[in-house]
């Protein structure tokens, strides 16, 4: 990335700042773009392609390509939603452009804002409404409908422009805000609204207009309200019913003047029932980040049985694990050693433990006894030896016990792959 000497550019864009920009690119990883082109390939003729990048956008000429839209489907078969892939040079160049911006906004954010953000993590917001769910009665639980299809482009400008001095930053935001987006039948669409979601700027530009939409609003209006939001997801601490119902109108009402709409049946109010509060309510548990919140039985500090509104991995959650365990078919991979099973599980079970075991580690175990019930029947099958019951326990027996660490879930289940 040489640059002659005597060449002048309307927009003084560190080439650091671009190297640093692909390092977090590869980082996330992410499959080609419309050009077809992944990481390695870019990596291959890095140094050129990251000076194409860097000349272009220092020289404002800089244009972002369409982006492929890949459809994922919903949950529960509500059809498919969208995510924008742009390619790998498109994605340097928004995070260029993201590092640059997040500067000035990060230091601004709400408190209580923790989505894609330095050293904020889902499992934060979780364990924080799980406190003010102890000390809150009612939540109300916001679902905005289809936020990164609706988000209207000139409010996100305007967020833009009241936080950067630096017009190369606008400009480029505008650029990708009307990039087109290619279908996968090839047809392209100019979307006057909306973010793709999947884009390197998205999280960055979402965290902007939500910040002055609600965070700032609910600062400004409700100081005392407790909430937490992680990007679009939100929900709202109440004392009452009565308190939520009003703060549901005026959520509603602030999100119609920023364009947006709450989900009518997303959206609800929900009684968080624990000892010490009597009574029900038509909802009586909420989902956020993967967690669902519901009375549940627990042990407090000194052995003493309580129910408490806590959160577990929800049913979605477990649904989409139980999907990819399957989908594996580790009983037939009988051409891997046992270390290379292992190896290949811990990676994808590991973090599976690490996020859905934070809290009430026990919901999980039904899931990971299945994983030790494959492990014994591809024992079974790679090995004629083992195809008896009594055998097959004798070597799995054997085999946790000489090396109890080998399977990271080994760690949370019993010795016995039949009970868990």
């Amino acid at each position: 990335m040489n640059e002659p000497k005597s060449a002048s550019k309307p927009f003084a864009i560190p080439k650091q700042m671009v190297m640093e920009a692909f390092r977090k690119v590869r980082a996330n990883k992410g499959g080609p773009g419309v050009d077809g082109c992944g990481i390695e390939e870019f990596e291959a003729d890095l140094r050129n392609r990251l000076y194409v990048t860097w000349n272009r956008m220092s020289s404002g000429s800089y244009f972002p390509p369409p982006v492929k839209l890949v459809e994922i489907p919903k949950a529960h078969g509500e059809g498919v939603r969208g995510l924008g892939v742009p390619t790998v040079a498109d994605r340097v160049a928004q995070t260029v452009v993201a590092i640059e911006l997040e500067k000035s906004v990060e230091p601004m954010f709400h408190p209580s804002s923790y989505g894609y953000r330095p050293g904020r993590s889902p499992e934060q917001a979780v364990a924080a409404s799980r406190e003010r769910c102890f000390t809150h009665p009612w939540v109300l639980d916001c679902d905005i409908q289809g936020f990164f299809d609706n988000v209207p482009h000139d409010l996100i400008v305007k967020a833009v422009e009241a936080n950067t001095s630096e017009p190369w930053v606008v400009l480029y935001v505008k650029r990708w805000l009307q990039a087109p987006v290619q279908h996968p039948d090839g047809t392209l669409e100019h979307p006057d609204r909306g973010t793709p979601q999947g884009s390197a700027i998205s999280p960055l530009l979402a965290n902007m207009f939500m910040h002055y939409a609600f965070d700032a609003w609910m600062e400004r209006e409700f100081p005392t309200v407790a909430f937490e939001r992680y990007c679009d997801d939100f929900v709202v601490h109440c004392f009452s019913e009565k308190q939520a119902r009003y703060l549901r109108r005026r959520i509603e009402d602030r999100l119609g003047e920023c364009g947006l709409r709450l989900h009518p049946d997303k959206t609800r109010i929900v009684f968080c029932q624990q000892d010490g509060r009597e009574g029900s309510y038509e909802h009586t548990s909420f989902t956020f980040l993967g967690f669902t919140f519901r009375k549940r039985a627990a042990k407090g500090p000194e052995g003493a049985m309580f129910n408490g509104f806590l959160p577990a991995v929800s049913n979605d959650a477990m649904r989409k694990m139980s999907q990819t365990l399957h989908s594996w078919r580790l009983h037939r991979q009988t051409t891997r050693s046992l270390n290379d099973l292992a190896t290949w599980v811990n990676r994808i079970v590991s973090g599976w433990i690490n996020y859905y075991g934070r809290f009430y580690p026990s919901e999980l175990i039904p899931l990971l006894r299945r994983i030790n019930a494959y492990i014994v029947r591809w024992a079974q099958k790679k090995y004629k030896r083992l195809r008896s019951f009594k055998r097959a326990d004798a070597w799995w027996r054997g085999i946790t016990s000489r090396d109890p660490l080998l399977f990271t879930h080994w760690q949370h289940t019993t010795g016995y792959w039949m009970t868990g």
